[in-house]
């Protein structure tokens, strides 16, 4: 993928400008696919320049206007073909999870540290995804597959909610999983520590 995917789905989903992007970037999107607030503008006036978006000025009262992407035909149109085409499988690649492989040549314990640290930012991160997913998502977990009730029937299923909210749950479910590891991870390295 490529940033230029990324800024083409977060405006179709809202338009805005550079800096309404790249706060975008900063909340959500970003989890999933980064990039700094000069990429994210650059990229823009490339997009631009491509025919893929679309801007306006938009006046403001006591600051200067603001320019408000939207997404072209044409960026639509090569969105629409790199949703068609097929993509490799992501690899995994893990500096800790080598790390942890490579201690069994030093000293499992001097890892203890740095996999209790790696620990705390997913568990920070699993609860600003579960935090969003309350905030964006309340209620019953309308958007799950085994979904029924009321709220399943009143209407046509909302396609960008729901999936925004797929992504999410993959999200949570990634992070829980990863603590899971983390916990199975600091267990090892304690019961090796132990027995040196």
């Amino acid at each position: 993928m490529a940033i230029e995917h990324a800024i083409l789905v977060s405006l179709l989903e809202k338009p805005g400008s550079g800096y309404e992007l790249a706060r975008r970037f900063e909340r959500s999107i970003g989890y999933f696919w980064t990039a700094s607030h000069q990429q994210i503008y650059r990229v823009l006036k490339r997009m631009e320049g491509d025919g893929w978006v679309d801007v306006r000025d938009v006046p403001q009262q006591g600051r200067p206007d603001k320019k408000e992407y939207t997404v072209a035909d044409l960026g639509q149109a090569v969105l629409s073909s790199w949703i068609h085409e097929p993509i490799e499988p992501e690899s995994i690649r893990h500096d800790l999870a080598v790390k942890i492989r490579g201690a069994a040549f030093d000293d499992p314990a001097a890892l203890i540290h740095e996999v209790e640290r790696h620990r705390r930012a997913h568990t920070e991160r699993l609860a600003h995804y579960l935090a969003g997913e309350q905030r964006d998502f309340p209620g019953p977990d309308e958007d799950a597959p085994d979904a029924s009730g009321p709220s399943a029937a009143s209407g046509p299923p909302d396609a960008g909610r729901e999936l925004q909210h797929v992504v999410l749950r993959g999200g949570i479910a990634y992070e829980r999983m990863t603590l899971a590891w983390l916990d199975d991870v600091l267990a090892t390295l304690h019961r090796l520590a132990a027995a040196r």
